[in-house]
């Protein structure tokens, strides 16, 4: 089967109007994507500026307020939108200002033909994609950072030091609330607990409250042998 090619019709005044805008917009194109680069870069300059003014206006600043295991998701949080942050920087900087190093000639040649336009139509594209992909990671930065200010605002803050004071009735367990003119208040799960402790036997630190305690969480003293 031959196939046979044959000349077409003669470019009209509309076909080189056409030629002529589509050859303009060829060449415009790096220098919008390179403009749009700039205009993201600076916004997501501006959103995590106020992110980070946002978060300094009230809650929990100090991670290691955080009960286990919520101090350690708000590291990871933060650690993976840093580097959301690092690589979406280094995208923006590359779509707005392009690669820091020269293009070759052998490079030149294989991705443009030789042609001035069609090596900034090849650029433009790369570009556009580095803006795309600099702008997702950026939203996913703010994203995290926003989850993990969340997190240490609301999340359940880590237990107090738990005070057991050895009584002649038994053993008081809680949290130190106060300690005035001899008195140790604890905090319990059944409420505050005042004790003399002028009449206790000794007080220790512990971990955690014994489990199985009353109403009260007393803990009545191993009996002696």
């Amino acid at each position: 089967m031959t196939l046979r090619v044959t000349p077409g019709p003669p470019a009209g005044p509309a076909d080189q109007v056409a030629a002529r805008q589509d050859y303009q917009l060829v060449k415009d194109s790096l220098p919008r994507v390179r403009a749009a680069a700039l205009a993201w870069r600076n916004g997501v300059g501006a959103l995590l500026a106020g992110l980070i003014g946002f978060g300094l206006l009230k809650g929990r600043t100090d991670v290691g307020q955080l009960a286990s295991p919520y101090d350690a998701v708000v590291g990871l949080l933060l650690l993976v939108a840093l580097l959301a942050g690092t690589a979406a920087a280094v995208l923006l900087l590359r779509a707005a200002h392009g690669r820091p190093a020269a293009t070759t000639v052998e490079e030149y040649r294989a991705h443009s033909g030789g042609s001035a336009i069609g090596a900034d139509h090849t650029e433009a594209l790369r570009a556009a994609g580095a803006l795309f992909w600099g702008v997702v990671l950026s939203l996913s930065c703010t994203a995290l950072l926003v989850t993990a200010v969340g997190v240490t605002w609301y999340g359940p803050a880590k237990k107090g030091p738990v005070i057991e004071v050895t009584t002649p009735a038994g053993a008081r367990c809680g949290e130190v609330v106060r300690m005035t003119a001899g008195r140790l208040t604890l905090k319990t799960a059944s409420g505050e607990v005042t004790i003399d402790l002028t009449r206790s036997d000794g007080l220790r630190a512990v971990d955690s409250c014994a489990p199985g305690a009353s109403s009260l969480d007393e803990v009545r003293p191993p009996v002696a042998a």
